[in-house]
C-alpha cells in the first residue's frame, strides 16, 4: 500500500554509504526519535548489538500520528516473524524499527540512524513517498530492500525508466503495484458481476490514488460495466457531499474507492446521509477502516476491497500469525494486511538467505547482490500469509488477490459470501 502527500505521504531525500538501512515509512506517525526507543529490539541506536553472527534488519514507518495503523501494524508483523526466525535457529535477525511520522524528510533521518547502527537489509519503507525517498539512498549505497507497502511504481524505479530514472535493482515490493491493483480491481469487479454502473471517487493530489485510477479506467474499457461517474477530491477534504451526489444522480450502483480509509470513512458516512445505498469496492489502503477512532462501523457493512490478506481465514498459519501478532502488538485487533505483509517480507528474506548460503558476515553491497540473483531467480518462490509470491526482474511481486467483504464487522472472504 502506498501512502502518498507530496511530502506527508511519500517524498525524497538523499543520504549516503556503508552497511545500514532503514525503512521509509511517511504515512503518518511519530518522528524519528531515536534508535532505542523505537528499536522492537532492545538494540542501541549507536551501535549493534550483535557483531558477525546476526543479519542487522531495519525498519521504518509511522508509529505514531495519524497512519500510524501502517507503520505499527508493519512494525509488529516484522518482529513476530523475526522472532519466529530466531526460534527457528538456522540463522539469527536483529530489528530496528524506527517511527518516521510519515513524513519523507524523517525517514531519511531514520535510515541514516539505521546505518549508522549497522543495518544490512531494509525492510520497508511503509508508505510510498518516504519509500521513494529511501529507496534512492539505498540504491546508491547498494542496500537491499524490501517494502512490505509502498505500491508506486516510482519506489522500483517508475514506469519511464532511462537515465534519469533507473531501475532500483536493490528494492523489492512485497505488495500489489499501484497500476496492478487498479487493473486487479476492474477484472474482479467484471468477473464477479459486481455493478453495472460505476463512480469512482479518488484523490488527485495523491499518487497511489491517482495511479490506481487511471489502470482502473483503462482496464474498464470493454469490460461488462460502464464508468457513469468521476469525481475528485484532495488531501484534508471533509466534505463529499459533491461527489457522493454525483455518483447517486448517474444512478451508479457501484463506487469504486482507490484511496485511503479515513476519507472513505468520510464517504461512507455521506452515503448515509445522503440515503444512497450503493455497493462499495475499495483497494488495500481501506484495510484499516475498522479501527478507525470514532468510525461507526455499521457503515461499512458489506465493503469490498482486494487484498492478498485475510486475518479471519481459518487455515494453522493465519491463526497462529493472528495469536502472535495481538501478543507483541498488546492489542485485542486483528492483524491487517500490512502486518502480514511485514510479516512475509522477512520470511521471503530469511528464506532467500538460506537458499543462496548469504552469511552475516558478507559485505553489505555482496549481501545485497545476492539478495537481487536470488528473488530474480525464476525458480524462487515463497509460499507465506499473502500467497504464494515470486519477483520479476523490475522488483515487483506476483501473487493472486483475495476478494474480501466487511461483514457483521469483521473481513470475510467474498467467495464465502
Amino acid at each position: 500500500m502506498a501512502i502518498d502527500n507530496a511530502v506527508s505521504r511519500r517524498s525524497f531525500l538523499k543520504l549516503s554509504s556503508v552497511v545500514a538501512a532503514g525503512l521509509g515509512l511517511t504515512a503518518c506517525g511519530g518522528g524519528s526519535g531515536d534508535a532505542a526507543s523505537t528499536d522492537s529490539t532492545s538494540g542501541d541506536a549507536a551501535a549493534s548489538t550483535t557483531s558477525g553472527s546476526t543479519f542487522m534488519i531495519g525498519g521504518i514507518g509511522p508509529v505514531t500520528g495519524a497512519a500510524a495503523i501502517y507503520g505499527s501494524a508493519t512494525k509488529f508483523g516484522a518482529q513476530v516473524a523475526v522472532d519466529e526466525v530466531n526460534a527457528a535457529g538456522n540463522i539469527q535477525m536483529e530489528l530496528n524499527w524506527q517511527d518516521d511520522e510519515h513524513d519523507a524528510e524523517k525517514s531519511v533521518n531514520a535510515y541514516n540512524t539505521l546505518k549508522d547502527w549497522g543495518m544490512q537489509i531494509l525492510v520497508g519503507t511503509t508508505t510510498t513517498t518516504p519509500c521513494v525517498a529511501v529507496s534512492t539512498e539505498t540504491y546508491a549505497d547498494r542496500i537491499f530492500e524490501l517494502t512490505p507497502s509502498a505500491s508506486s511504481v516510482n519506489v522500483i524505479g517508475g514506469e519511464e525508466i532511462g537515465a534519469d530514472n533507473p531501475r532500483k535493482d536493490n528494492v523489492f515490493q512485497m505488495c500489489f503495484t499501484d497500476p496492478n491493483q487498479g487493473t486487479a480491481s476492474a477484472q474482479y469487479i467484471d468477473e464477479q458481476k459486481l455493478g453495472k454502473k460505476v463512480a469512482i471517487i479518488y484523490n488527485n493530489a495523491d499518487a497511489y490514488s491517482t495511479g490506481i485510477y487511471q489502470k482502473f479506467v483503462d482496464e474498464a474499457k470493454g469490460k461488462g460495466f460502464e464508468v457513469v461517474s468521476t469525481t475528485t477530491f484532495t488531501d484534508d477534504q471533509t466534505d463529499f457531499s459533491v461527489q457522493v451526489k454525483d455518483a447517486k444522480d448517474n444512478k451508479a450502483d457501484l463506487i469504486f474507492l482507490p484511496i485511503y480509509y479515513t476519507p472513505a470513512s468520510l464517504i461512507l458516512a455521506e452515503a448515509k446521509k445522503q440515503d444512497f445505498k450503493p455497493k462499495f469496492f475499495g483497494v488495500d489502503g481501506m484495510d484499516g477502516i475498522l479501527t478507525l477512532e470514532g468510525f461507526d462501523t455499521s457503515l461499512a457493512e458489506g465493503v469490498m476491497l482486494l487484498t492478498p490478506f485475510v486475518a479471519t481465514a481459518e487455515d494453522e498459519a493465519t491463526q497462529s500469525f493472528d495469536e502472535a501478532y495481538k501478543a507483541a502488538a498488546g492489542t485485542d485487533e486483528n492483524p491487517n494486511q500490512f502486518a502480514a505483509d511485514a510479516y512475509d517480507c522477512v520470511k521471503a528474506i530469511a528464506q532467500a538467505i538460506e537458499e543462496a548460503a548469504i552469511t552475516p558476515d558478507m559485505a553489505t553491497e555482496e549481501m545485497c547482490d545476492a539478495l537481487i540473483a536470488q528473488f530474480t531467480n525464476p525458480d524462487f518462490k515463497y509460499s507465506g500469509l499473502t500467497g504464494e509470491s515470486s519477483w520479476s526482474a523490475t522488483g515487483e511481486v506476483t501473487k493472486t488477490p483475495k476478494g474480501m467483504v466487511i461483514v457483521n464487522g469483521v473481513y470475510m472472504p467474498l467467495d464465502e459470501q
